[in-house]
C-alpha cells in the first residue's frame, strides 16, 4: 500500500481503499448509475458497506444492470430466483424495495425528466464541501438528507430513511465527507476527480 492519507474507514481492505479513492465523494449524474447506488445503499441497512461493495458486482448482475424498466415488472418467480441467490442480500423486503423502487423510478423520470436533476435540485446543483477533522464530526443524516427522504417516500420510494440518503449523497458526491487530512477531500472539493 502507499503513503497517502486516507479517510480511515477505508484503510482495513483494498476493495475499500479503491472505492474510496476512485468513487466516493466523486460527483455522479447519471440517472441508472444514481438509480444503482439508490438501491445498493437500501441494500446494505443493518450491515456493514463493505458487505455490498464485495457483492456490488453481483448485484448489477441479478438485478439485470439495474435497468429499472426491467425491475419494475419483476413478478414473484422473479423474487423467488433473487432470493435463493446467495451472491446478494437475500433479504425478502430489499428485493420486493428494489421492484417498488424501480416503480417510482419511473414515475419519476416521466415527471421530472431526470432523476439525477431531481435529486441534486436539494443540494441546489453542486456538492456541499464540509472540512472534517475526524470521523466523529460526520453526522449520520442531516436536514437535507431528511428532507430528500421524506420527498422520495412520498413518491413511492423505500429504503430511503434519513441515514441511508446521507450514506448516498456521500456516496454518489453530493456531499464530499473526505476528512480534510484525505489527500481526496481537496481533489473532490476542486473538482479534479480523475
Amino acid at each position: 500500500m502507499d503513503d497517502l492519507k486516507r479517510c480511515p474507514w477505508c484503510e482495513s481492505d483494498q476493495l475499500y481503499v479503491q472505492y474510496h479513492d476512485q468513487e466516493w465523494g466523486v460527483p455522479e449524474y447519471d440517472n441508472q448509475k444514481m438509480f444503482a447506488m439508490l438501491i445498493l445503499e437500501g441494500a446494505q441497512a443493518g450491515l456493514n458497506w463493505i458487505t455490498i461493495l464485495r457483492k456490488r458486482e453481483a448485484y448489477w448482475t441479478a438485478f439485470d444492470q439495474f435497468d429499472p424498466e426491467k425491475i419494475a415488472l419483476y413478478d414473484d418467480a422473479k423474487i423467488a430466483e433473487l432470493l435463493q441467490n446467495p451472491d446478494i442480500v437475500r433479504n425478502r423486503l430489499k428485493v420486493q424495495s428494489t421492484i417498488k423502487n424501480a416503480q417510482a423510478y419511473l414515475r419519476t423520470m416521466e415527471e421530472h425528466g431526470s432523476f439525477s436533476d431531481f435529486l441534486w435540485q436539494f443540494v441546489d446543483g453542486r456538492p456541499i464541501q464540509n472540512s472534517w477533522r475526524t470521523m466523529e464530526e460526520l453526522p449520520a443524516q442531516t436536514d437535507v438528507s431528511q428532507t430528500m427522504s421524506k420527498t422520495l417516500k412520498k413518491c413511492g420510494f423505500n429504503f430511503v430513511g434519513p441515514t441511508i440518503m446521507y450514506a448516498f449523497m456521500q456516496a454518489i458526491g453530493m456531499v464530499n465527507d473526505h476528512l480534510i487530512d484525505c489527500f481526496r477531500h481537496d481533489s473532490c472539493r476542486n473538482g479534479d476527480i480523475g
